[in-house]
This record gives structure tokens, C-alpha cells and sequence, in this order.
């Protein structure tokens, strides 16, 4: 009896799917949970698994063919009716055999350059001795001569040592103190070609600093990339966001506000517990778990940031659900951390990692890249001061976090200024100014300010 497979429910609102690639084939048998094929959707990229045991009958969905929800994808019976399409396939088996018979045809002229071992004296000429009789290469025994003036140009090249000799004299020769060494090796530069300055040609100091600042550094190569001068089609995770990417820019007023924050105080305690962090979790300590904290925080204290806009009415949620940005091969994907507001810094490393690798890997559930109410992007990660992110429609705010770097700040201390190195980094909060204004933008990036410069995170790292 045959089980027909239909494309499920893959998420809210979520009403088609197109198939990306098929995983089996007709006869092919396959066991329950396992994958059938790949589907991609306007939420997420995934796996579609067998319900059931049994073997490929038909496949009924073509790929890059775009379905609705509940449309039979493919058919699994017990094998019966796939049973033919083997035996339609053995005639296909039987040219291949005749592809070893061919092939010692093919090898037959092959046999010829035995006779190369004979020319081995000159090989170029092998070739071309080839089609003559072996015979032929005997009495041309004159190329052992002939060897002989190949030799000389080979001993030639001898003189063109003598400006590496000169180096050498210089360096290598001579006796070269270990400092010297060292330094040379530090600096990259070859001692063989450092003319020395001191008694006798003996390399000094002097001579490696300045043969290492007179060295002109090579240009690092550029990776030409293989797709220029191509086209090629947009995927369909490529097409929905652009698509939402338009709509959310002319659906809505979007404007950024940036403010810059002194977390030196956050930068010392990462430093001071980043190691006890690994061993006890088994996950990195970035600053990404302290702005996504701070950040949830500062959104239960102003939740219009945290709000979206329903026809002409404003709703307020009852969680924080922070979307993390990810960028994947793919495009870029925004999972979601719920209940934000609930966790520690050691709560908010561990499922930013957990997600951020599904998502790369393409195994998160359509549910977790939904429910959003509040987007963090790490524009530093890729190097970044700052951006002006786009917002996620319906949400209405982005918050963008830039690069930690170090500056010079002048800093008051009991009235008295001084110049100090501080780590800073920029946060960039797009918003939709029809229900957030700018003093609601500012009063949120001045509560997040706050708690990332007083560093008071202790109590939070959940260790």
C-alpha cells in the first residue's frame, strides 16, 4: 500500500514552499525520519523527512517548482511499483561493460612510449622517436655527447652565485651574534643579502633595522572571484529579502540614532573571566551577550522600542524576543532568543552559539525564526564602526552594534581632566518614527549607556 507525502505546515504564515533539491530517488528506499528532500520557504531553508519506511514510488514535485501547503510531494509504497525501474535501468548497465573493452584499445598506443626508456638520454626527442623504429634511437647515440653541452649551461648558472656569495660574505660566512639572529628572523629579513657594516663585513643591528625598513612589503594578492562577469538567479531566500528589505523602507519613516559608550569597564572583567567562562560553559565570551543583556533590559524600561504597529493601533508584547542576526552562505536569517528579559549572560551566550551554528548548518525550526519583537545586528563583528540597519517590518527597531576599539578619551576625575585609552564602540538604533519618536530613540540608548559603562555585570554572568 502506498503513503502519499505532502509539503506540512512549516511555520506561521507560512502557505508555500518551493522544492530546492531532492535527497532520493524513484527505487530508492528510505527509513522513517530520514531525509527526502530539501524545501526552501519565505522563512527558513530545510530538510523534509520520511513519515515512513518503505521505497520511492513516484516523485510528483519537481525541483524549483513552487507549491501550497499540504500538496503530495511523493509517493512510498512497499516497493512493488518502484520494482520496474530497476529493470529499466539494467539495459542502460549494459554499454558499461563494453567501456573495459574500449579501454585496453585506448591503452594499446599507450604501449609505444616503452620505447621513451630507450630515449631516456633525450627526452624531448621521445616523442618524436615515437612513430620510428626502435632502431633508431641506437645509432643516434651522439646525443651522449650532446649531454655533455647540456651540462655546461646547467654549471652556468654557478657564476650567478657570486652576488649571494657577496651576501654571504656579509652574513651567513661570518660569524652573526644570536641577538642579531633574532632579530633578522623578527624583522623577516634574509641575512644571505644584508651587506654588513661592522669590522670585517660582520652584520650588525643597525644593518637589520634598516635592511627591514628599506624592504618593500609585497602587495597582498586579491582573490578574483569567479563570479564576475556572470549572471545568475536570486535564490528565493535572496528574493524575500529583498523584497521585505523594499517594503519595510517604504511601508515605513526609518531613522538611526548613535550614541557612543566607554565599555572599558565590560572589556576588563570579559578579559578577567573569559577563561573560567569556557571551561564551565564550553562557550566563548564575546561582548555580544553583554549588549543583547543590557539591550533587554532597556527595552522593559521603554517598550515602545519594543512594540509594532497594528492597523491605527499600538501593541505592547509581554516578552522581549530578541532576533540575532546571522549571516549565513544563504543570505541573512534573524533566529530569535525568547523571554529575553529572563536571562544572564551565560544564558544569552549559549543560545546566541546554539543558534548562530543551526542556522549556519540549516537545521533550526521554522517556528524559531518567528515571533521577533526586537533585532540585534553586530555590524562589528565584520569590522564595522557603525550602520544604519534596516528594521525588520512589523518590528519597529534595529539596534546595531560596531566594533569594540581602543581611542584616547579625556575622562574627569574629581573635576581634574586626563587623557586616557578607553575601549568604546558605537551602538546605531534604526526605529519606525511613526510611533517611536527621537527623545524615545535617545531614552533607550541612554539607558543601555548607562548599564554598559557602569560594567556592574558580575551578577549577571550566571557562573
Amino acid at each position: 500500500m502506498s503513503e502519499s507525502v505532502s509539503l506540512p505546515a512549516l511555520g506561521e504564515s507560512v502557505t508555500e514552499g518551493t522544492v530546492t533539491r531532492w535527497l532520493k530517488n524513484v527505487g530508492d528506499r528510505v527509513e522513517v525520519d530520514e531525509p527526502l528532500l530539501e524545501v526552501s520557504t519565505d522563512k527558513v531553508d530545510t530538510e523534509i523527512p520520511s513519515p515512513v519506511a518503505g521505497v520511492i514510488e513516484a516523485i510528483l514535485v519537481q525541483e524549483d517548482e513552487t507549491v501550497e501547503v499540504g500538496t503530495v510531494l511523493v509517493t512510498i509504497g512497499d516497493g512493488s511499483a518502484a520494482a520496474p525501474a530497476p529493470v529499466a535501468e539494467a539495459p542502460a548497465a549494459a554499454p558499461v561493460a563494453e567501456a573495459p573493452v574500449a579501454a585496453p584499445v585506448a591503452e594499446a598506443p599507450a604501449a609505444a612510449p616503452i620505447a621513451a626508456p630507450v630515449a631516456a638520454p633525450a627526452p624531448v626527442a621521445a616523442p618524436v622517436a615515437a612513430p620510428a623504429p626502435a632502431a633508431a634511437p641506437a645509432p643516434v647515440a651522439a646525443p651522449a655527447p650532446v649531454a655533455a653541452p647540456v651540462a655546461a649551461p646547467v654549471a652556468a648558472p654557478a657564476p650567478a652565485a657570486a652576488p649571494t656569495s657577496r651576501g654571504s660574505h656579509a652574513g651567513t660566512s661570518g660569524y652573526v651574534t644570536p641577538i642579531v639572529r633574532k632579530l633578522a628572523n623578527e624583522a623577516g629579513v634574509d641575512l644571505s643579502t644584508v651587506v654588513g657594516t661592522g669590522v670585517g663585513g660582520r652584520i650588525r643591528k643597525e644593518d637589520i633595522v634598516s635592511a627591514s625598513s628599506s624592504s618593500t612589503v609585497a602587495a597582498p594578492a586579491v582573490t578574483v572571484s569567479a563570479l564576475r562577469g556572470t549572471t545568475v538567479p536570486m535564490s528565493r531566500l535572496r528574493k524575500v529579502v529583498a523584497e521585505r528589505a523594499v517594503i519595510s523602507m517604504n511601508t515605513s519613516a526609518q531613522l538611526t540614532t548613535v550614541v557612543e559608550v566607554d565599555v572599558t569597564r565590560v572589556a576588563i572583567l570579559r578579559d578577567k573571566v573569559k577563561g573560567e567562562f569556557v571551561a564551565k560553559t564550553g562557550n566563548k565570551l564575546s561582548f555580544l551577550p553583554f549588549f543583547a543583556l543590557a539591550a533587554a533590559e532597556a527595552l522593559q524600561a521603554h517598550p515602545i522600542i519594543n512594540a509594532t504597529i497594528d492597523g491605527e493601533s499600538i501593541v505592547y508584547p509581554a516578552q522581549e524576543n530578541i532576533s540575532i542576526a546571522v549571516e549565513t552562505e544563504r543570505g541573512l536569517l534573524t533566529p530569535v532568543v525568547r523571554d529575553a528579559a529572563g536571562l544572564d549572560i551565560t544564558g544569552f551566550a549559549a543560545q546566541i552559539a546554539d543558534l548562530a551554528e543551526r542556522t549556519r548548518e540549516n537545521k533550526l525550526k521554522p517556528d524559531e525564526l518567528s515571533g521577533g519583537t526586537f533585532t540585534l545586528t553586530n555590524t562589528g563583528s565584520r569590522g564595522a564602526l557603525f550602520d544604519t540597519p534596516v528594521v525588520f517590518l512589523p518590528q519597529s527597531a534595529i539596534l546595531g552594534t560596531g566594533i569594540v576599539y581602543k581611542k584616547p578619551v579625556v575622562i574627569t576625575t574629581d573635576g581634574l581632566d586626563s587623557i586616557a585609552i578607553r575601549s568604546c564602540v558605537y551602538l546605531a538604533l534604526s526605529y519606525d518614527h511613526r510611533i517611536v519618536d527621537g527623545a524615545d530613540a535617545a531614552g533607550f540608548l541612554s539607558t543601555m549607556k548607562r548599564r554598559l559603562e557602569a560594567g556592574a555585570f558580575e551578577g549577571n554572568l550566571g557562573l
